[in-house]
């Protein structure tokens, strides 16, 4: 026992238990007793190792107290404990798994059982149990593998222990689940297990238990061991050979963190929690020293990630060893020499001599290029992946400036297959990160938001495996453009450098993108490429922001916004290079936020400002002539149409300078034959797909009034549709005309039949003579309640076009637009346009904005009232 305490609850207990009835108060009162003070000594930084076995050591002698209470002495019967209990583990509120064995039907003694198990749970204890004879546990382990671990782990607790003995070795491998049957069993199992958390280690909110390089995945390994070797202990496979002293601590300092988080979780929650929720990182971050801040959880995060990293590397390792073993017999077949230092054997790698590493080190680069010119090799053999292990420290300063290591990786990069599977490996055995110190740096980096949905180092590696997507052909349709223009990229390579260096600096003092160049320059001049393409590479890190901003917080309709950008750009060639890293990297920051949308807005740009750059910077394309071409294009549409052309000009006479520029002509050929067909009293809606732009339009005109907009939005919310921007114009004779530009809940445009359901819908709606009432206050979901941003206001004054933007930071919430919508009308002034902008858990929206008089807003008293009825209204 770990204390003399325990001994003392126990023995206050043992006064009691003679009493019948038995005295529940007494059992609960020890057993909070025991937990409350388990608890104090973890606060005051007990091990938590002793812990959790001293739990699992006081559970088992209330249990044996328990059963003779209640079981005669002679019963034909076992209380044995299974699963993680039978290991001797016993978190705070993890369930005690418990096997009543019986040596005959147990019906038997049911009326001794029954009893026994209402009292546990009684008495306060979370008990899992089954009841079965000897038979039916045979029985039952045969057909499931779960039933057969659970056994395999079982420890007896009290009754006949020659009962759990005759079950154990009925229920071992002599008999059922031979080693190899049950290692295949074991592996399909953690492989389904693997795929439900998508093979990533990095979960924003990891399972710590079930996620890779999770509890269950050190469990495998023991498991595993003890059906093949009958191991009760991970530490006699150092015996077997299976694991060093190295391995074996490694793997004891993963446990030994995830059971104190996973003890600190059952404490802090109150119940048997795996999961690493946003809510909860906070007070773990806290409770473990690093502070509460968001670099605080960051931090606390990181060691957590980088455990669960290794462990998933050890897993790895001693699996594949356990199949070769188990599996092959260590037979795995003759090999065939590849070179002098590689052979193959089977489908997998392996060294021709184990010192190989420490003769030439280069050998552990080179590995990996050897794989990706021999696509029949699966992977690479423990043996082999053990040595890297061991010699990876020979990785240094020295040999990173050796020509010949430069030149192998810069031809990893230039190969025609294999380039993200093994940077991947390479990162899996730990060598990116020794062979680019940078790296390790941000490896199990991640950023406390909703936005940035992996780690550094696995989104830099995601970003490379998008770009190397855009060049194969099979996944020409996820991005047309990137496929088309990626084959006229004169070298990929500098396009995977430029991923891989792009977010290298994040975690550090100062601006990531400035301190990414430095390490992306070295790394070019050292690794030999030329003047230019070395500032290219370095110009892409440097401006890898640029045009994701660009195109998400500037109006990329104004002529203006496009020359500014096509500016900072200069050339096609970077255009195209920067264009590619950026949809590669929107699409890696959070693949569940990318939508149509985003990318139709990264296309637009594109081309628009190559149209720029191919006509020249000093021949830009000015506004009017903007205009006459949009209007060109337009009016043929509609005279081939049938429309008359004077009808044509009139409709247009109505219509702002900035309506025309902001509008592609088959928009404005739509709009008009709406404007030209349909009567202009009350409020008209007319909904289309809009390819340009990657959504859904939708058109609303009629009279203008107060609140229109807040209206809208308003009902768009109910309809449950996003939107993503809003263009307002109201014409001379007070028709206001408006498009907002929207996605379904799924990210997906609106199918037909619900195109007509949102038109009939906003036609009734609006033209019901009363205001729509906004959304009902939804509280936010549970992972937007983890996080608080402060609202920030901005103002910009844009004198070309005479009205003011207002720039707006908050916290996302259900119905945010139609609320600003309701302020901007109760502060008397007119939206023109709307881009809203979702980050994760935080909302990054602009408005242009007049007052009634179609006036900028300078008066800073006026900004400053609707400054504080944004920030009222917004809590």
């Amino acid at each position: 026992m770990i204390s003399p305490e325990l001994d003392a609850i126990l023995q206050e207990l043992d006064r009691h238990a003679a009493d019948r009835p038995a005295p529940v108060a007494a059992w609960k009162s020890a057993i909070r007793a025991a937990g409350e003070h388990l608890g104090t000594l973890f606060e005051q930084g007990r091990n938590v190792v002793e812990l959790v076995h001293a739990r699992a050591g006081f559970t088992d002698a209330v249990l044996a107290r328990a059963w003779a209470a209640h079981l005669p002495p002679d019963a034909e019967a076992a209380l044995v404990a299974v699963g993680g209990y039978g290991r001797g583990e016993l978190h705070p509120t993890s369930d005690v798994d418990v096997l009543i064995l019986t040596a005959g039907e147990p019906e038997a003694l049911a009326a001794h059982i029954e009893p026994l198990v209402m009292f546990l749970w009684d008495i306060g204890l979370e008990i899992g149990h089954s009841v079965r004879s000897l038979a039916q546990c045979v029985d039952e382990a045969r057909g499931d593998v779960t039933i057969a671990t659970n056994l395999m782990e079982s420890r007896h607790l009290a009754g006949q222990e020659r009962l759990t003995r005759e079950m154990q070795a009925l229920t071992g491998p002599a008999h059922i689940w031979p080693s190899e049957a049950y290692f295949s069993a074991k592996l399909a199992e953690q492989q389904a297990r693997h795929a439900q958390a998508n093979d990533s280690t990095q979960d924003l909110e990891p399972n710590i238990k079930n996620n890779p390089g999770g509890l269950r995945d050190i469990q495998m390994i023991g498991w595993v061991a003890k059906r093949h070797f009958g191991a009760t202990r991970l530490s006699q496979l150092k015996d077997h050979g299976f694991l060093t002293e190295e391995e074996y601590q490694a793997l004891k300092a993963g446990e030994k963190l995830l059971w104190e988080i996973r003890f600190a979780l059952h404490r802090l929650t109150g119940r048997r929690e795996d999961r690493l929720l946003f809510e909860h990182q906070r007070a773990l971050a806290r409770q473990f020293g690093y502070g509460e801040d968001n670099p605080a959880i960051e931090r606390f995060m990181q060691r957590y990630y980088r455990t669960a990293i290794e462990l998933q590397r050890l897993n790895e390792m001693l699996l594949q060893h356990f199949q070769e073993a188990i599996l092959q017999h260590d037979d795995p077949g003759e090999p065939v020499p590849i070179n002098r230092r590689f052979q193959a054997r089977g489908n997998v790698l392996e060294v021709r001599n184990p010192a190989i590493f420490a003769r030439n080190p280069l050998a552990m680069l080179e590995l990996f290029l050897i794989l990706q010119q021999h696509p029949e090799l699966d992977g690479v053999r423990a043996s082999t992946i053990r040595a890297i292990r061991a010699h990876r420290h020979l990785i240094d300063e020295r040999l990173r400036a050796d020509i010949r290591a430069r030149s192998l990786f810069m031809e990893i990069l230039r190969q025609p297959r294999g380039i993200t599977h093994e940077l991947r490996r390479m990162h899996r055995y730990g060598i990116l990160a020794r062979y680019l110190p940078a790296f390790r740096q941000i490896t199990g980096l991640m950023q406390f938001d909703l936005f940035h949905v992996y780690t550094v180092d696995e989104h830099i590696l995601m970003v490379v495996r998008n770009l190397r997507r855009f060049t194969l052909p099979e996944h020409a349709e996820e991005c047309p453009l990137c496929h088309e223009l990626v084959q006229q990229v004169p070298k990929q390579e500098l396009l995977y450098l430029a991923g891989l260096f792009h977010d290298i600096a994040k975690g550090r003092d100062g601006d990531h993108s400035e301190l990414g160049v430095a390490d992306a320059r070295a790394f070019c001049r050292d690794h030999g490429l030329s003047h230019y393409d070395t500032e290219l590479v370095a110009w892409l890190v440097r401006q890898h922001l640029l045009m994701s901003w660009t195109a998400q917080r500037q109006d990329i309709d104004d002529p203006a916004v496009i020359h500014s950008f096509a500016g900072k750009v200069g050339s096609i060639e970077r255009l195209t290079y920067l264009y590619l890293l950026t949809v590669a990297d929107m699409r890696g920051t959070n693949p569940q936020i990318w939508n149509s949308w985003k990318g139709a807005l990264l296309d637009r740009l594109y081309r628009r400002t190559r149209e720029v750059l191919a006509a020249g910077l000093d021949n830009a394309e000015d506004e009017n002539a903007r205009i006459q071409a949009v209007q060109s294009l337009a009016r043929q549409q509609l005279l081939d149409g049938g429309l008359d052309e004077e009808a044509i000009r009139l409709c247009w006479m109505r219509l702002s300078t900035e309506y025309f520029l902001q509008t592609p002509p088959e928009n404005v050929a739509w709009h008009t034959r709406l404007l030209l067909d349909h009567d202009p009293n009350g409020i008209q809606a007319a909904v289309r797909d809009d390819p340009e732009r990657g959504c859904t339009e939708i058109f609303t005109f009629g009279p203008d009034r107060d609140g229109l907009f807040a209206d809208t939005a308003a009902l768009l919310d109910r309809l449950g549709l996003d939107i993503f921007g809003a263009r307002i114009d109201t014409t001379d004779d007070g028709i206001s005309v408006n498009s907002y530009f929207v996605l379904e809940i799924d990210g997906q445009p609106l199918k037909p039949a619900r195109r007509n359901e949102v038109a009939e819908a906003l036609r009734a709606q609006l033209n019901a003579g009363e205001p729509v009432p906004p959304p009902p206050l939804r509280p936010p979901s549970r992972r937007l309640r983890a996080f608080d941003y402060p609202t920030e206001i901005r103002f910009e004054q844009d004198a070309d076009r005479g009205v003011t933007r207002l720039h707006l930071r908050t916290q996302d919430r259900p119905g945010l637009l139609s609320l600003i919508g309701s302020v901007l009308a109760g502060e008397g002034l007119r939206l023109h346009s709307a881009r809203v902008l979702t980050e994760g858990a935080r909302a990054l929206d602009w408005f242009t904005l007049t007052d009634r008089k179609n006036r900028p807003i300078t008066d800073e008293q006026q900004q400053a009232r609707l400054q504080q009825a944004l920030l009222e209204a917004l809590g």
